[in-house]
C-alpha cells in the first residue's frame, strides 16, 4: 500500500511490517502488481509525481529520513531494488544504518525478483553491520513455460538460482500470489535454499486479474511437506478458487 509524501503503510502480507519507499518502481510488468500496488499509487503519483505515476523506477532522496517505526520494515516495497542505481543504494543502507543505531531490535525486509542485479546490497549490509536485514525472493511456482503471460521478470527457475547463489544467511522466499506448480519440484527449491520462514498467499484481487492458481488441497500439501521439513510456513488469506473457502493452515 501507498500513501502521499512517502508515509509508512501497512504491508497487506507481512505482519507488523510497514513499507518504506526512498526508492519507487519497477519494470517487470506482473499483472497482478497492475490492480494493486500499481493501481494505489497511481491515485497519489496523478497529482503529485509523474514517475510514480507510471510506476517508473526513480528516487525520492526526501524520503531517506522517514523511516517508519514498526519492529518489521519492507525497504523500497512498491518496486524492485533491482532497478535502483548503485549510488542511491548505498545511501539507503546509509539511512538503514543510522535508523538501527537507535533501534537495533528492527528487521528489514529487501525484496526482489532479480538478485542477479538485487546482489548488490549485500555488500552494503555486510559493510554497514546489518545483520538485522533480510533478503527476499519472490517466487510464484516453478513453472517456466508460462510465466510470460504473467511477468517479464527472470524465470521462476532463472531467479531462484541467483537467489540460491548469493552468499548471504537470512533468506525468505514470498510464494504470493502464488501459481500453479509442480508439488516436489517447487518444494525442493523452496527448501534448498534453507528459507528462514517462507509466506504463502493467494491472488488478493481475484475479481480483476485471473491466475492460474493451485487448488487449496495442492497448496496445503506443500505447507504440510515444507513444515515437514523444518521450514516455519506463513499464510495470507488462503482460499479455494472454486469453494470460496478461507481456512488457516
Amino acid at each position: 500500500m501507498y500513501k502521499s509524501e512517502g508515509k509508512a503503510t501497512t504491508s497487506n502480507m507481512y505482519a507488523d511490517t510497514k513499507t518504506w519507499n526512498p526508492f519507487v518502481g519497477c519494470r517487470f510488468q506482473c499483472i497482478y502488481c497492475r490492480v494493486s500496488f500499481q493501481r494505489q499509487l497511481k491515485r497519489w503519483g496523478k497529482g503529485n509525481c509523474r514517475d510514480c505515476y507510471d510506476y517508473a523506477p526513480h528516487r525520492h532522496p526526501e524520503r531517506l529520513n522517514r523511516i517508519p517505526s514498526s519492529r518489521i520494515v519492507f525497504c523500497c516495497g512498491d518496486g524492485d531494488i533491482a532497478f535502483c542505481d548503485t549510488d542511491f543504494l548505498e545511501a539507503i543502507m546509509q539511512a538503514v544504518s543510522m535508523h538501527n543505531r537507535r533501534s537495533p531490535y528492527k528487521t528489514y525486509y529487501f525484496q526482489s525478483k532479480d538478485w542477479v542485479s538485487a546482489s548488490r546490497v549485500i555488500p552494503f549490509l555486510e559493510e554497514y553491520g546489518l545483520e538485522n536485514a533480510v533478503i527476499l525472493e519472490t517466487l510464484e511456482t516453478n513453472r517456466d513455460e508460462s510465466y510470460g503471460s504473467v511477468s517479464i521478470a527472470p524465470r521462476p527457475t532463472l531467479r531462484h538460482k541467483a537467489f540460491r547463489e548469493v552468499a548471504y544467511e537470512r533468506k525468505v522466499v514470498t510464494v504470493e500470489p502464488i501459481l500453479d506448480f509442480d508439488l516436489d519440484p517447487f518444494f525442493r527449491m523452496i527448501s534448498e535454499v534453507e528459507p528462514e520462514y517462507v509466506w504463502i498467499g493467494y491472488n488478493s484481487k481475484p475479481n480483476l486479474v485471473r491466475l492460474p492458481e493451485p487448488s487449496l488441497e495442492k497448496t496445503i500439501t506443500l505447507i504440510r511437506l515444507l513444515e515437514a521439513s523444518g521450514i516455519q510456513v506463513k499464510t495470507k488469506d488462503l482460499r479455494s478458487a472454486l469453494s470460496g473457502e478461507r481456512p488457516v493452515a
